[in-house]
C-alpha cells in the first residue's frame, strides 16, 4: 500500500498526517524543521506528499521537500473539503487537517508529475540563496545588538532593509516556480475520480 502523507499548513506551523500508518505530528514550517521533515518522510519511502494551497505559506515547504526528492503536490482545499462533505466526513464550515488531505489524495490517486533536472537545479539554487539571505539578516540583527553608535546603526538598518526586500523578491521567485511547475494541482478537479462524487455534485459542493 502507497505511504501517503498530508500537510495541514499554516504560517509558523505544519501538521503531518501519514497513511496508513496514522502517525500524526507537527514541525515548525521553517527551514531547519522543513530539513528534519524531508529526511524523516524519506525513512518512511512516502509516495506521495500534499499540502493545501494557503496563500503562499506552502510554498517553502513544497519546494524544500521536492527538492529532497519527494513526490509532492499542492491540492485545492475546496476540493479537500469537498471531497469530505461527500463522505459526510465533517461540516462544510470545519478546518481541513492533515488527515482529511492525506485520505483524499489516497482516495484520488493523482498522477504524480516530478520536477525536471533543470527544474530542480533552480528550484535548489533559489533555496540555497534564500538560505544564504537569511543567515546574513540573523548576522545583521546580532550586529544591531551589538552596535553602541547611531551610524554604525543606521549601516546596519540600511543593509536589513536591503535584505529583507530581496527575500521578499526570492520569496516570490519561488512561488512562481512552484505555481508553474507539475507540483501546482489546484485547478485539477481530482474529486470526480472519488466513487460516487460525480461532475454535478464535485460541481455543486464546489460552489
Amino acid at each position: 500500500m502507497d505511504v501517503v502523507v498530508g500537510i495541514d499548513v499554516s504560517k509558523d506551523r505544519l501538521d503531518v498526517h501519514v497513511l496508513p500508518s496514522g502517525e500524526s505530528f507537527a514541525v515548525a514550517n521553517d527551514d531547519e524543521s522543513l530539513d528534519e521533515l524531508a529526511a524523516k518522510l524519506l525513512s518512511l519511502n512516502a509516495d506521495i506528499v500534499a499540502l493545501e494551497a494557503t496563500g503562499g505559506y506552502e510554498m517553502l515547504a513544497a519546494a524544500a521537500l521536492s527538492g529532497a526528492g519527494l513526490a509532492v503536490i499542492v491540492v485545492n482545499p475546496a476540493h479537500v473539503r469537498a471531497y469530505a462533505n461527500a463522505l459526510g466526513k465533517r461540516a462544510k464550515t470545519d478546518p481541513i487537517d492533515a488527515e482529511v488531505i492525506a485520505a483524499f489524495v489516497a482516495a484520488t490517486k493523482p498522477a504524480i508529475r516530478p520536477l525536471r533536472d533543470e527544474e530542480n537545479r533552480a528550484l535548489a539554487a533559489l533555496l540555497a540563496r534564500r538560505r544564504q539571505i537569511l543567515a546574513m539578516i540573523a548576522a545583521e540583527e546580532q550586529r544591531t545588538r551589538m552596535a553602541l553608535a547611531k551610524e554604525a546603526q543606521k549601516s546596519i538598518g540600511r543593509l536589513l532593509a536591503a535584505l529583507r526586500r530581496e527575500l521578499d523578491s526570492l520569496d516570490a521567485d519561488v512561488d512562481d516556480h512552484i505555481r508553474k511547475s507539475p507540483l501546482w494541482r489546484v485547478r485539477e478537479t481530482l474529486l470526480t475520480s472519488v466513487p460516487g462524487v460525480g461532475r454535478v455534485t464535485a460541481r455543486t459542493l464546489l460552489a
